[in-house]
């Protein structure tokens, strides 16, 4: 599922939607019945000897089990709480130099080996088609090892109608914000999953993670006009703590418009201010379009990021692998080859990095059971990587995966998914205001919104959610109907200014949509507030009559 898709979902059906996607209604003390470790061994160990015996040359068996709690509510009520459970095995085998892939909730020895058998079959029956056959970069097994996410407190322990109580409390203060209507949803996830291959890897890992999006809508009753207002939260790998604000987790957006918020989250304060802004939008003057520099927060530019950066540098895109959901790329094999194609000013630095604390790609490792790493994509302005896997990286020259195939599922069969794609802060002391102080004529946007972007990641639109007037170096009036156009070597070679460490924060996708039949991946991306001269904005209004 897209997350521009997911957004326009209303809660109301979205539970009912999300059942057959993510697993079986249970009960809610059900989330804590753990599975035991020696049994997910043997189910490994016997779906391992099928296959080789089978003639698999290699083997992978992952056994999931997926946890989901979501609780929906839309203005004082509670529409949904359901918790979610899906478990079973997957086997991905290599034999006569194909994949093949089977997966099975039998968890059973006879089923586990079953499916192990007809993966063997399925890759024979593919090696048959001919081809190049597959070539694993070399990884060395890792034994018997565990990880999990840093938590503080497990989603799982707390009380559903302490939840819901904070819902509705954070729909109450938008209200008395200003807004007419008042959505809030919290979804928490508990993936248990464990890996072995022939490698000689046993991997088990427990990750968690919570989002918390808040949606305000305001009505001017008179004229029947309508604005709203989205929650500035991410997306997090991490525990319930998330939602235990911390005074020094709160970021001042430039001019002191808002409140952003760093490691922590006040749902009660930000839900306040989506009332607030979504009433003010009524009244907002009109963008006039034309040139400006822009002033992006990271709460609006991660998901520029994601389009313009994160997916043309998948390098399944870029061999034409893969076109679904997001296209080829432009970032072909020859730019790379160059060594000196500028994909953005000297000022870029781009990074992939599956190691940073609280994201949503922060794991051990991946599922390939390759320890996860940080790695440059872009170095100085210039394309110097890709984002590769196992059988990817021969062709760029790695010696080694870079640590991204996933899996959404364990019934889905894993491939290359985009890991935490960001922006590296500024090197000089650097706040937004004093980014601020020298712009003439400019917009600052804060929140992501609507994007629109072509099937080679090239040519791009973007809206947003608050947008504020930038005139001789003071943050002004704010505006309305802004969405700014380029393309995404022109934008990234305007990269004037980035805002030092302290103002670093991530955002993220909860549901990136990627493969055939599709799967849905979690990602974040980090940045400083950054400046982007002489770009192109444009009125989105429409004028009927």
């Amino acid at each position: 599922m897209e997350r521009r898709a997911f957004l326009n979902i209303s809660s109301l059906a979205l539970g009912s939607m999300l059942l057959p996607a993510f697993g079986r209604a249970i009960a809610a003390e059900e989330l804590l019945k753990p599975v035991a470790l020696q049994f997910k061994k043997m189910l490994a160990d016997t779906a391992l000897t099928a296959a080789t015996q089978a003639g698999a040359s290699y083997c992978d068996v992952r056994v999931g089990r997926y946890l989901n709690q979501f609780i929906t509510t839309r203005d004082l009520n509670i529409e949904n709480v359901t918790n979610t459970e899906s478990a079973g095995v997957g086997v991905r085998v290599i034999a006569n130099g194909a994949y093949g892939f089977a997966a099975t909730n039998d968890m059973s020895p006879d089923g586990v080996a079953g499916a192990a058998r007809q993966a063997v079959a399925i890759a024979k029956a593919n090696a048959k088609l001919g081809g190049e056959p597959v070539r694993l970069a070399p990884q060395k097994g890792v034994g018997e090892v565990a990880w999990a996410t840093p938590y503080k407190k497990d989603w799982r322990t707390v009380p559903i109608q302490q939840k819901a109580e904070l819902l509705i409390a954070a729909n109450k203060a938008g209200m008395e914000g200003g807004a007419s209507f008042m959505q809030s949803l919290l979804f928490q996830v508990n993936q248990q999953k464990y890996f072995a291959s022939t490698d000689g890897s046993y991997i088990d890992q427990d990750l968690h993670r919570l989002w918390m999006p808040v949606f305000a809508t305001a009505v001017d009753k008179t004229s029947n006009k309508f604005r709203s207002r989205q929650g500035l939260s991410s997306p997090v790998g991490m525990g319930y703590e998330y939602l235990d604000a911390r005074p020094e987790d709160k970021v001042k957006a430039a001019g002191g418009i808002c409140t952003l918020y760093k490691n922590s989250y006040d749902l009660i304060e930000d839900a306040r201010a989506c009332g607030q802004q979504a009433k003010a939008k009524l009244s907002a003057k009109s963008v006039e379009p034309g040139k400006y520099d822009l002033v992006l927060s990271p709460e609006h530019l991660w998901l520029t990021i994601h389009e313009s950066v994160g997916h043309p540098t998948e390098l399944d895109r870029v061999l034409g692998y893969e076109a679904n959901f997001a296209g080829t790329s432009f970032a072909t094999l020859d730019k790379w080859q160059s060594k000196k194609f500028k994909y953005g000013s000297e000022l870029v630095n781009i990074v992939a990095d599956k190691t940073t604390p609280g994201s949503l790609a922060n794991v051990g490792y991946d599922d390939e059971g390759v320890p996860c790493k940080r790695w440059d994509i872009i170095k100085d302005g210039i394309l110097v990587n890709y984002q590769a896997t196992r059988d990817q990286a021969h062709i760029i020259g790695e010696t080694a995966s870079h640590g991204c195939s996933y899996a959404d599922n364990w019934s889905s069969v894993q491939f290359q998914r985009m890991p935490n794609v960001s922006l590296q802060a500024g090197k000089k002391k650097l706040t937004p205001d004093e980014m601020i102080k020298d712009v003439k004529k400019g917009i600052y946007i804060v929140g992501d919104g609507s994007f629109s972007i072509d099937q080679q990641r090239y040519n791009f639109q973007f809206g947003g959610q608050l947008f504020y007037e930038i005139k001789d170096g003071k943050i002004g009036a704010q505006l309305e109907d802004v969405a700014y156009q380029s393309n995404t070597q022109e934008f990234w070679n305007a990269c004037t200014a980035i805002c030092d460490e302290r103002d670093w924060r991530m955002g993220g996708s909860f549901f990136d949509g990627k493969g055939q039949p599709s799967q849905s991946s979690v990602v974040s991306h980090g940045a400083s507030t950054t400046r982007f001269n002489g770009i192109n904005v444009i009125n989105t209004a429409r004028k009927i009559g």
